[in-house]
């Protein structure tokens, strides 16, 4: 066992201002500025200090180091991959729902 291994979970429901989120990911709030300049993030709110992120912008955000870091992709190529990999996740939700539907149509 690994006794490095952390593991933390996240309210879905749960709000996050900037200062939670760059603490949450050990960022700086520069860094999540230019990820709400492409895209990659959308926070509630006006001004910095309304910001509040849901937490699955807590996932794209260390998507988005590891793309950098370990892939070496710029930006506006995160962002693109990040595009990608949400509609690969629609279109596995579509399908599933689909061979769902379709097996109930077979026992009928």
């Amino acid at each position: 066992m690994n006794p490095d291994l952390q593991c933390t979970f996240f309210d879905d429901d749960c709000h996050y201002s900037l200062r939670e989120l760059c603490n949450v990911c050990n960022v700086h709030a520069q860094f999540i500025q230019e990820l709400i300049d492409e895209g990659i993030l959308s926070p509630q709110g006006q001004k910095p200090q309304e910001w509040r992120f849901r937490a699955v912008e807590i996932k794209r955000i260390q998507v988005s180091i590891r793309l950098q870091k370990d892939l070496r992709i710029n930006l506006p190529g995160t962002a693109l991959a990040l595009d990608l990999l949400d509609e690969i996740a629609r279109l596995r939700q579509s399908k599933s729902r689909l061979e769902q539907l379709y097996s109930l149509e077979e026992q009928g």
